[in-house]
């Protein structure tokens, strides 16, 4: 019997028409939950309006990003180290596994606008596509020398060189994407909070600006950073981020015959030690680097 060729389409091309369409569907379903549904972008924050920069809204911003470091710190602690993922790779990968994922998701996410907020900083900025979607309005709340401040790359450094190997357990258990995804949460979370000293310096210079005002005149360093150090507000901080280390941490039984000694995701000294070492730090860094320029 003679076979007719079919005329329907090979399964290969439905099979490309579906992936494309899969593609495109989750592209914009990325948009549309980074605009609508993001928390952090839903909350309005100091970025969203100038009548809103003051030294009370500052500090409220800053307790809320408490809470999104600690919670990334215990998502990553799931995972070990998983060394692989931070290696060199090959195949395909122009740099190691890390790199080449958060450069993929940075992509994206700058097509979707993360990186048109002031609050934003990426870990590779070269090259990054623009925004797809509708800009917003963001106020012009800081000086315009706060493009140029950006200290990224020295956040990375010390968050897989010093910090991770604190928290995170020796092991490889194979889940590469998923620790990295976990790994970029921390980041991302860690670079806002410490590059939000741009809206702390600004909030602190229009508060006084007859204190920091000859400083920033004769490019004084040291000057600026005692203005901006006060080491009992410091203490506080430290302790109360130890606290609820502790309270959002803290592994839960209803077994009271277990031992009464608490058992904890993330070490609560780690984090208070993560912000007495790097965090507020770096943000100091962040404000001194941006109130030099303040008066350009």
């Amino acid at each position: 019997m003679e076979v007719i060729p079919s005329s329907s389409p090979p399964f290969s091309l439905f099979f490309s028409l579906y992936i494309n369409c899969f593609c495109s569907f989750f592209f914009h379903f990325v948009i549309t939950y980074h605009i609508f549904m993001d928390p952090e972008k839903v909350v309005c924050d100091v970025a969203a309006s100038d009548s809103m920069l003051t030294l009370e809204s500052v500090r409220k911003s800053l307790i809320r990003q408490e809470d999104t470091i600690i919670f990334s710190l215990i998502e990553r602690a799931k995972y070990p180290i998983n060394l692989p993922a931070y290696e060199k790779h090959s195949a395909g990968i122009s740099g190691s596994l890390v790199e080449y994922i958060v450069k993929e998701t940075e992509a994206l996410q700058a097509k979707a606008g993360r990186y048109e907020s002031p609050e934003e900083h990426p870990f590779f900025p070269s090259n990054l596509p623009t925004s797809l979607v509708p800009p917003h309005n963001y106020p012009y709340v800081l000086h315009p020398a706060a493009a140029s401040t950006n200290i990224s790359k020295t956040i990375w450094d010390i968050y897989f060189n010093q910090l991770l190997p604190l928290f995170a357990v020796e092991g490889d258990d194979g889940n590469y994407v998923p620790t990295i995804a976990s790994d970029l949460q921390c980041l991302q979370a860690l670079s806002r909070r410490i590059h939000y000293g741009k809206f702390v310096a600004e909030v602190k210079y229009r508060d006084a600006p007859d204190d920091y005002g000859p400083a920033i005149r004769t490019q004084d360093k040291d000057a600026l950073m005692k203005l901006l150090t006060f080491e009992r507000v410091e203490e506080m901080v430290k302790r109360r981020v130890e606290k609820k280390a502790m309270v959002f941490g803290q592994e839960v039984s209803i077994n009271d015959n277990e031992d009464k000694a608490a058992k904890y995701k993330v070490d609560p000294f780690i984090v208070s030690r993560l912000y007495g070492d790097w965090v507020m730090p770096l943000t100091k860094l962040v404000q001194v680097e941006y109130l030099l320029r303040r008066l350009d």
